[in-house]
């Protein structure tokens, strides 16, 4: 069987690498030198390149490739009425994977963005998106899919997954389905270390929240978030939705109660939640730029069975 060529932009820490294991990575694009560092640690074959708006990084990129990846970040379209397809995209990221696309013509696209991508702009924004890859030929297959409902993994968190095929190029297109629902039997305590972790993830009599959180933080089998004004317990036995602000102040940080304490997860936990394997390679970097890059990874599983759908269809 002949492998598959792809290229990874808006990259992270390369979870559609990952995802894609086995196929050939040819070029990959991350903007975040902090993330870089975590790729090339895990791909250090792998070209990697910054800025994907630059005209001489894409200028890069290989001829020809069968599948373009990439978890965009989502902007706005200020062009008013949405009627310009490709020229609505001017100015945003999205375009840059247009432009990348209409040159490149590769047989697949495969995208993930948040759940409100959907909604954002009452619809316009992702209508544009849609017409945008049908006017440049390609049949577009979206769905919301959560990681607790369709990965067996233990976390609350809903994303859009967006996969386009060339209709000229991938005649069995219409083969392809997203994949179905799977039975939840991880929990939480499969993500979670079971031995005592460094001081500094543990909170002390001399923390800003101590007393408040020893009054509210009492069970060992739910995960607590440290809103700004309380203490929330998540009564799903999930995790909550993991986000970039992990770690940065008093918001959304993930709290747990182990046998030596009440503790903020440690990165590590919050990739094994996003379902990366024990050999994920973590630089040494601050804790607060790992937080930022759990949280705004993709998680792994959930994309590995989109990803094998593709395949199925293409191979």
């Amino acid at each position: 069987m002949v492998n598959i060529s792809f290229i990874d932009l808006f990259a992270g820490i390369g979870g559609f690498h990952f995802a894609l294991k086995g196929q050939d990575c040819l070029y990959a694009s991350e903007i975040d030198l902090n993330t870089q560092k975590t790729y090339s640690l895990n791909f250090p074959k792998t070209p990697l390149f910054g800025d994907i708006t630059k005209d001489e990084v894409q200028a890069l990129i290989p001829n020809k490739f069968d599948i373009l990846c990439g978890g965009f970040p989502c902007q706005a379209f200020s062009i008013a009425g949405y009627q310009k397809g490709f020229d609505d995209t001017r100015g945003t990221l999205f375009f840059e994977i247009a432009k990348i696309v209409k040159t490149h013509r590769p047989k697949v696209i495969f995208l993930e963005n948040v759940k409100n991508l959907k909604n954002h702009d009452k619809g316009n924004t992702f209508s544009v998106i849609l017409n945008t890859l049908q006017d440049l030929g390609y049949f577009v297959f979206h769905e919301i899919l959560n990681s607790a409902t369709h990965a067996n993994i233990p976390q609350n968190r809903e994303r859009i997954f967006i996969v386009a095929f060339h209709k000229k190029q991938v005649k069995k297109y219409q083969k392809f389905a997203f994949p179905q629902p799977v039975k939840l039997t991880k929990t939480i305590h499969d993500c979670l270390e079971s031995i005592k972790q460094d001081d500094c993830f543990y909170y002390t009599p001399k923390s800003q929240y101590y007393d408040w959180l020893k009054e509210s933080v009492v069970k060992r089998d739910t995960i607590y978030q440290l809103r700004r004004i309380y203490v929330r317990e998540n009564k799903s036995n999930l995790c909550p939705t993991l986000t970039a602000n992990m770690g940065t102040g008093g918001h959304n940080v993930p709290i747990i109660k182990d046998d030596f304490g009440i503790r903020k997860l440690t990165p590590r936990e919050c990739f094994n939640f996003q379902g990366y394997p024990q050999s994920l390679k973590l630089p040494n970097l601050p804790n607060s730029k790992l937080y930022i890059q759990a949280g705004n990874s993709i998680t792994l599983p959930l994309v590995k069975r989109v990803a094998n759908e593709i395949l199925r269809v293409i191979q």
